[in-house]
């Protein structure tokens, strides 16, 4: 069966494109994209640091425990490592998360790891297309130590043209399962959208529920806030680490980021444990202050009663043993 025909069959692809459950409007109604580029233009400074961020340069090849251990590169790029598995996700280490390098650059001191300092890969997942979540370049450089790749539909021809072999790359649609070696894995639904340069809607969009050491974390990509999260929650019970996209939100498209308040409940929803906020301190993509995501992402937590976890760039989260909770960005 082509690519084509498989893309036809799944029940997200409707009227030439893929699509959410929800109607999903990429702008809110009064908004156009012709003031979101005058907004980007006009961007404050507070969008960025000040001054170079911190960051903790862990030896990823000697990161053996038992239990997962977590490491967060900034954005929405991190390893999850046991003593027999590492799982990498949306590696990105170019500099830059947009197809031209002197756009959307990497904050001073975010940037401290890089695809030599990765052990060797037995999975890769990658969450949608978008250039802040796969970056060919460092896809390419990584490919020749990555066993197996898991991708949401139709995204496995870039995935190949950066040099992974194509028996090495698995497809998956919303709720479909894969198990390998000692992974179980489910793509999950999420409410955004795909789409390099022009073309939108020509590959799925994935979050995915990742089994590993018996424990089980919510791998969240990118999403608008819907039912999908309770119905998630609902189908596994619980995870033992939520790790959901948390900044990049702007008023201006409410329906595919969630709002800082919005990720704590999607947490509540899933049954999680434990949150890890991503999607944030290393690409500025709006004009909030860099800052603010995690600031109130920490008083909707408190308020709601949902354990997160703050660790630096770097700093392992290791699951029922450490959960770094500095406000380290204040300083």
């Amino acid at each position: 069966m082509s690519a084509k025909e498989i893309n036809s069959n799944s029940p997200q692809f409707r009227e030439g494109s893929f699509r959410n459950f929800s109607v999903t409007p990429m702008l809110a109604t009064d908004a156009s994209y012709f003031t979101v580029i005058i907004d980007s233009l006009r961007r404050p400074r507070t969008a960025k640091p000040s001054a170079p961020i911190a960051s903790v340069k862990t030896d990823l090849l000697t990161l053996h425990t038992p239990e997962p251990a977590i490491v967060w590169f900034g954005h929405s790029s991190y390893l999850i490592s046991t003593d027999e598995i590492n799982i990498l996700v949306d590696p990105v280490f170019s500099g830059h998360a947009s197809p031209l390098p002197f756009l959307v650059k990497a904050f001073p001191g975010s940037d401290v790891y890089h695809p030599e300092d990765m052990p060797p890969i037995d999975l890769l997942i990658i969450t949608h297309n978008h250039y802040d979540h796969l970056d060919t370049r460092t896809v390419s450089l990584l490919a020749p130590r990555i066993k197996k790749c898991i991708a949401p539909l139709g995204v496995s021809g870039t995935l190949a043209n950066c040099g992974i072999p194509k028996e090495r790359i698995s497809e998956m649609d919303w709720w479909q399962e894969q198990e390998f070696e000692d992974i179980s894995i489910v793509a999950t639904p999420a409410r955004h959208f795909s789409g390099r340069g022009l073309k939108r809607g020509g590959s799925l969009w994935c979050s995915f529920a990742v089994t590993v050491a018996g424990y089980k974390i919510f791998v969240g990509g990118d999403s608008g806030y819907d039912g999908h999260f309770a119905e998630t929650g609902k189908r596994f019970g619980f995870f033992d680490l939520a790790i959901l996209e948390c900044g990049q939100y702007s008023k201006y498209w409410p329906f595919i980021h969630m709002m800082p308040e919005e990720t704590v409940q999607a947490a509540i929803d899933l049954n999680a444990k434990c949150l890890l906020p991503v999607h944030w301190g290393k690409f500025a993509l709006a004009n909030h202050p860099w800052t603010d995501p995690v600031e109130k992402l920490v008083t909707s937590a408190a308020e709601k009663g949902m354990k997160i976890t703050t660790p630096m760039i770097g700093e392992p989260v290791i699951l029922d043993k450490k959960y770094p909770s500095s406000h380290w960005w204040k300083d």
